[in-house]
């Protein structure tokens, strides 16, 4: 049997399974929660995330934003109209279809900007891409590949298995916990969420000093998360 062959037959088989059945309506139900409040949001013309200091580098981009007028509120509307999709099974395949592009470009632009929330981002990354996954069976007809008949998998329609996919959810955990201990390691220092939150961090750094002058350039000079992480290793050399 072919790879290819194989990875269609484990499909099929996911697909007539409950526990992948249940965990994709987890998924739906997750993603459309994230997209609710940060939509409300935005319809009522508030400045998401107002937590966020002004000065830091995603402060930056959300302070234009909610000054772009209606368009703000256009993306808000846009979020909810897919939030729902999402919630109605008939739609849901469209809302995940949707929400792709959108929080495909939110997890880039967290990551960017070493924002303090790239780890949940990252998991509904994941999670939408596991819905979209989920609905290979009807994606495939718009996709550049070759089809397989569904007669060869669901000659007749079966119950759902039963049988829990252990492996699947350990994976799953695995998956979790490294999107979590690789987003601590990845960067030696960030900017924080705010002022405090940055020179918190700073006692635990190979250079407090140094980290301390690079929360000062961001959230008080508010200089471009470049020319702070230039300074900061700069400031590093002379202080060792």
């Amino acid at each position: 049997m072919s790879i290819l062959n194989r990875l269609r037959h484990i499909y099929y088989d996911a697909k007539g399974n409950k526990w992948f059945y249940y965990f994709a309506i987890f998924c739906r139900v997750m993603l459309a929660l994230g997209f609710i409040p940060s939509g409300i949001v935005k319809v009522m013309g508030e400045r998401f995330a107002s937590g966020l200091s002004v000065n830091h580098p995603l402060g930056h981009y959300l302070e234009a934003l909610h000054s772009t007028g209606y368009y703000y509120t256009f993306i808000g509307i846009t979020q909810l109209i897919i939030a729902v999709l999402l919630l109605i099974p008939r739609t849901a395949l469209l809302g995940a279809l949707m929400y792709f592009p959108i929080i495909l470009n939110i997890c880039v632009l967290t990551y960017a900007v070493r924002f303090e929330g790239t780890r949940i981002v990252t998991l509904m990354t994941l999670a939408n891409l596991y819905l979209l996954c989920w609905d290979y069976d009807r994606i495939k007809y718009i996709l550049p590949f070759k089809r397989d008949r569904p007669a060869e998998h669901f000659a007749e329609k079966k119950a759902l298995s039963n049988k829990f996919p252990l492996l699947f959810f350990a994976s799953v955990i695995a998956m979790v916990a490294s999107v979590i201990v690789i987003n601590h390691f990845m960067y030696n220092i960030r900017p924080g969420n705010s002022a405090i939150e940055c020179t918190n961090g700073c006692a635990g750094n190979s250079n407090p000093k140094a980290c301390l002058e690079f929360c000062d350039c961001i959230h008080r000079k508010g200089k471009t998360l470049n020319e702070c992480l230039v300074e900061y290793n700069n400031a590093k050399e002379t202080n060792k």
